[in-house]
C-alpha cells in the first residue's frame, strides 16, 4: 500500500476550492484550474479573444515580470505534492512555475500586500501538454497548514489544471466549538480510505466526501464478483473515537447496489502518519462487529445505531459489501477519544501560520501581549504545555492589554462586541451566556441597565465567567463589584477573563 493513500486534492472546486485572483486571464479563466474533471480540447472552438482553451491562459507578456493566480484551498492542510497539468497547451505553456503558500484566517484578503507567502515549490521547468508532477520536500512543507496558494508562471501562458495533493488538517477550533459528535470518517475531518478490495468503477474515497453524490460515478463501485468472497474497504478515521451511528447511502445505485453489508471496527496503534497501522488492517484479526450483515435497499439511505456495540474508541472501520456493488456515501458518527483529541488539537495549534494562530488565540483572549507570548511559545509539546504557556503569557499582560481584551467581549445578554468577533468567538460567547439568556425578561433588562452603569464607572464591559450562571446570579455579582476602585476592578475582570480563556482552551483540548 502506498503511504500517500491519505492524500486528496485540497484545491478541488467540489471541495470548495476557488481561484480568487489572477493578474491576467485574457484567453481563459482562472476558475478552470480547479475543475474536478479532466481537461478537454475542442479543435474548432474560438471566442472573440482567440482559441478556446480549457484552463487558465494569460496573454503574451511584452514586459518584465511573470503571471500569477491566487487560490483558496477547499480544505486546508499540509501540501505534499502538486500536479501542474498543461494538457493541450503545446506552443503556449509557461516555461517555468513556482508555488507559494500561506495560512490565513477566515475573511482575510489573500491578495493584500502584507500577506507573507512561504515557498512550497521552487522554480521548476514545465513540459507542454503534460501532467507535471512535483513532490514538495519535507524541508519546505514542514507541518505548515496551508489555506491559500499562489501559482506563479513564467513568463506567461496556459495551465489546464492544478492538483494540490495533501493531508487534510481540519480547523478543530471550529469543529469542537459547534459539536461533540461528528462524522469521524469524513475527508474534511481527516478521514481517508486505507485499503480496498476493488476500485474498478469508482474510488472508495468518494464515499467520504462532504457533498451529495451526483451520480453512480461519484461513489464506490466494484466490478461484478464471479467467485467466492465479498468486497470491502477499510477507512482510517480522521480521529479515533467511540462510534454511535453509521449511515450507508446507496443513492443512484439501483440494479447494482450490494445485496447486504456489515461494518466492523478496530483500534490500531499508529506510527508516523498512520501508515503501518493501515498496512496491518489487511491481516489484523481483532475486528469487532458494529453492524451485523444486513439486507440493503436500492437508492436508499440506511441508518444504523452502533452505540450499544461500540463502547471503546476505534481508529479504523471496515465496510463489507456482499457480494459486490456500489455505495455512494458512508458516514461514521461518533465522539472523539479524549487523548486523540488533545493530540490533534496540539498539532493544529503548531501547524497554523502566524496570521491564523493569532486569530485563534484572539478568540480565546484578545489581550495583545498574551497573544504575542503564546505565539512565541510554539511548538507546544502537549496539551498541558499549552495551558502552562497560557499562564506564563498572562503574567506579561498589562492594564492596557486587559482593556483591549474586554473590547472583544459582548455585554452579557447581547451578541455584538465593540471589536469584531469571529464566528467561533461569537458561538463561544453565546454558549457561555446560555443560562443568562434564558432568564426572565425583567431580569435581563435589569442586568442590561446595571451593565451600562458599570461601564460608565469602569470604562470597560462587565466580565464574568458566565457559563452556568443565571441572570440573577450575574446581576448580584455585578452589583457586588460596583464598590471596587477602577484598578481593583480591572484586576478582578482580568481574573475572570483568565477563567474564561482557560475554559475556552479546555473546550478545544478536551
Amino acid at each position: 500500500m502506498s503511504e500517500f493513500t491519505h492524500l486528496i486534492d485540497l484545491a478541488s472546486a467540489r471541495l470548495g476550492g476557488r481561484a480568487l485572483a489572477a493578474n491576467d486571464e485574457f484567453f481563459a479563466e482562472k476558475e478552470n484550474l480547479l475543475k474536478p474533471e479532466a481537461p478537454v480540447f475542442l479543435p474548432g472552438e474560438y471566442t472573440d479573444r482567440g482559441k478556446w482553451m480549457d484552463g487558465w491562459e494569460t496573454r503574451r507578456r511584452r514586459t518584465a515580470g511573470h503571471d500569477w493566480c491566487i487560490i483558496k484551498l477547499g480544505l486546508p492542510g499540509v501540501v505534499h505534492s502538486l500536479i501542474v497539468d498543461t494538457a493541450f497547451f503545446t506552443g503556449n505553456f509557461p516555461s517555468h512555475c513556482w508555488v507559494e503558500g500561506c495560512g490565513l484566517p477566515a475573511g482575510a484578503d489573500a491578495a493584500a500586500a502584507g500577506v507573507v507567502w512561504h515557498p512550497l515549490l521552487d522554480r521548476v521547468e514545465l513540459a507542454g501538454d503534460a501532467r507535471n508532477p512535483f513532490t514538495i520536500p519535507s524541508s519546505q512543507r514542514g507541518e505548515r497548514r496551508v489555506t491559500h496558494l499562489r501559482l506563479n508562471i513564467f513568463p506567461d501562458g496556459g495551465v489546464a489544471r492544478l492538483r494540490v495533493m495533501g493531508e487534510v488538517l481540519p480547523d478543530w477550533t471550529q469543529v469542537f466549538s459547534s459539536s461533540t459528535v461528528f462524522d469521524l470518517a469524513a475527508v474534511q475531518h481527516g478521514g481517508y480510505v486505507a485499503d480496498a478490495s476493488d476500485r474498478f468503477y469508482g474510488e472508495p474515497r468518494n464515499m467520504l466526501m462532504p457533498y451529495a453524490a451526483a451520480n453512480m460515478g461519484d461513489g464506490w463501485e466494484t466490478k461484478r464478483r464471479r467467485g467466492p468472497g465479498h468486497d470491502w474497504t477499510v477507512v482510517h478515521l480522521g480521529m479515533p473515537g467511540t462510534v454511535s451511528r453509521l449511515e450507508l447511502d446507496t443513492a443512484h445505485f439501483k440494479g447494482n447496489y450490494p445485496d447486504s453489508a456489515s461494518v466492523e471496527a478496530a483500534m490500531m496503534q499508529e506510527d508516523q502518519g498512520g501508515v503501518s497501522a493501515d498496512v496491518s488492517s489487511r491481516i489484523i484479526a481483532n475486528w469487532i462487529p458494529l453492524v451485523a450483515q444486513t439486507k440493503l435497499h436500492p437508492d436508499h439511505l440506511h441508518t444504523f445505531d452502533a452505540a450499544s456495540r461500540s463502547t471503546e474508541p476505534v481508529s479504523h472501520v471496515r465496510l463489507n459489501v456482499y457480494p459486490d456493488g456500489g455505495v455512494s456515501r458512508f458516514r461514521v458518527f461518533g465522539i472523539p477519544d479524549a487523548d486523540a483529541r488533545r493530540r490533534r488539537a496540539v498539532r493544529h495549534l503548531n501547524a497554523l501560520d502566524e496570521p491564523e494562530i493569532r486569530a485563534v488565540l484572539s478568540d480565546w483572549c484578545a489581550a495583545p501581549a498574551w497573544i504575542d507570548g503564546m505565539a512565541a511559545s510554539r511548538p507546544f509539546a502537549t496539551a498541558a504545555a499549552v495551558l502552562t504557556a497560557a499562564d506564563v503569557a498572562f503574567d506579561g499582560v498589562a492594564a492596557h492589554d486587559w482593556r483591549e481584551a474586554c473590547r472583544h467581549h459582548p455585554r452579557i445578554g447581547e451578541r455584538e462586541a465593540e471589536r469584531r468577533q469571529s464566528d467561533v468567538a461569537r458561538s463561544l460567547s453565546e454558549q457561555e451566556q446560555a443560562a443568562a439568556a434564558a432568564g426572565a425578561p425583567a431580569d435581563r433588562e435589569a442586568l442590561s441597565q446595571a451593565s451600562r452603569a458599570y461601564e460608565a464607572k469602569f470604562g470597560h464591559v462587565f466580565l464574568a465567567a458566565a457559563a452556568g450562571r443565571t441572570t440573577t446570579e450575574l446581576l448580584a455579582l455585578l452589583q457586588g463589584r460596583m464598590s471596587n476602585t477602577p484598578d481593583t476592578e480591572l484586576r478582578v475582570a482580568a481574573g475572570e477573563l483568565r477563567n474564561i480563556t482557560r475554559r475556552r482552551m479546555e473546550r478545544l483540548l478536551g
